[in-house]
């Protein structure tokens, strides 16, 4: 059965740097739980504490009601995975497997039965005398995982698992991974740089900084509604226009820019009127319109650079009225053009709802 994590007050220094700063978070049993941020930003060493490789000098980590904070990896319910396979070549598949419940003094007979099992939900039962370096190195990272599971833990913890595969192969393994942790009922923990890995199929994530937990939420909710300026930018592209708070009105705030008043939904904490924010708006929002000049949040520029992508275009657009500003990106989806032309005026709009107001 899978367990609960909570992390009280964590605090890790690693020589003269705190790497966790006071950090707090509840993961419930059986999530799928990703750690995201720049590096450095903490999320390999949070996970390693979990894992009780590293010693906190503050706070705690519960497994269900058990304080495991002091207790050494080895008497923890948890198995992690590496960045890399770290197989033993010199050993089949399936005595890779076996090597953690060997040290465990695990009956032979159950071994086997353990092994078998491991290498079945891996979808790798038929390899299972086979040597690493046959291996692709997605079956190797499935070899991996089966170790981990072999010794049914009830938290995996991933650091990176799929850094090392080709794009194809990182694609297949999303799901498999997904697949595997929700069919053995693990509390899973994951550590990834790749947005799109989190966001396909995370259950919760959160986006870390010097420490720091900047946001937690669904991936709708992180990418769709983020609260800070670094999170918006980390995950996905945003294109954010400086402006000031004018008016709360009917569940819209209206923003003066350069670029004119712009509306947008209100926020849950909405900041002061006369407060500087930022406007976050997709590049997938902006659509290319025909200008109406009492319409709404519309946006003059010209075409920097536009890429035709089949499914999609991408354009690069100057602002007109501020040709010192940075570039807006626009991801059209469905084009009704092959591109175009550099130095084209066009409008772009968006709807209120798609634009999020971020602190200044």
């Amino acid at each position: 059965m899978a367990l609960s994590i909570q992390i009280r007050g964590l605090c890790v220094t690693l020589g003269r740097r705190r790497i966790i700063d006071d950090l707090t978070l509840d993961i419930a049993a059986g999530e799928l739980f990703f750690l995201l941020g720049p590096s450095g930003c903490g999320k390999t060493t949070l996970l390693r504490s979990v894992a009780g490789f590293v010693r906190p000098e503050a706070g705690g980590i519960f497994f269900g009601e058990q304080n495991v904070t002091k207790l050494p990896p080895e008497q923890r319910e948890a198995a992690m995975v590496f960045q890399s396979y770290a197989l033993w070549p010199h050993l089949t598949v399936g005595q890779n497997v076996a090597f953690g419940l060997e040290l465990r003094r695990v009956p032979a007979a159950e071994i086997r039965q353990r092994v078998g099992a491991a290498l079945e939900m891996v979808k790798m039962g038929d390899r299972a005398t086979a040597r690493p370096n046959e291996l692709s190195g997605g079956q190797q990272q499935r070899v991996a995982l089966a170790r981990a599971l072999a010794v049914r833990p009830r938290c995996l913890l991933l650091d990176e698992p799929l850094s090392n595969l080709d794009a194809k192969l990182r694609l297949e393994m999303r799901t498999e991974i997904r697949r595997i942790c929700k069919q053995a009922e693990l509390t899973a923990i994951y550590v990834t740089h790749d947005q799109k890995e989190a966001l396909s199929i995370a259950d919760r994530l959160v986006v870390m900084e010097s420490g720091r937990i900047l946001q937690c939420g669904t991936p709708w909710e992180v990418y769709r509604r983020p609260v800070h300026h670094a999170v918006a930018t980390f995950i996905g592209e945003a294109n954010l226009i400086a402006g000031k708070l004018q008016a709360v009105e009917h569940g819209l705030c209206s923003v003066a820019t350069d670029f004119g008043l712009l509306r947008a939904a209100a926020p849950a904490l909405t900041p002061a009127v006369g407060q500087a924010v930022l406007l976050c708006i997709r590049p997938e929002a902006l659509r290319v319109c025909a200008a109406a000049p009492a319409a709404p949040n519309q946006l003059a520029g010209l075409v920097g650079d536009s890429i035709f992508l089949g499914e999609q275009a991408q354009h690069l657009v100057q602002p007109a009225l501020a040709p010192e500003a940075a570039v807006w990106r626009v991801l059209e989806l469905r084009p009704q053009r092959a591109a175009f032309p550099v130095g084209t005026p066009v409008t772009l709009c968006f709807a209120p709802e798609d634009a999020v107001v971020l602190p200044g």
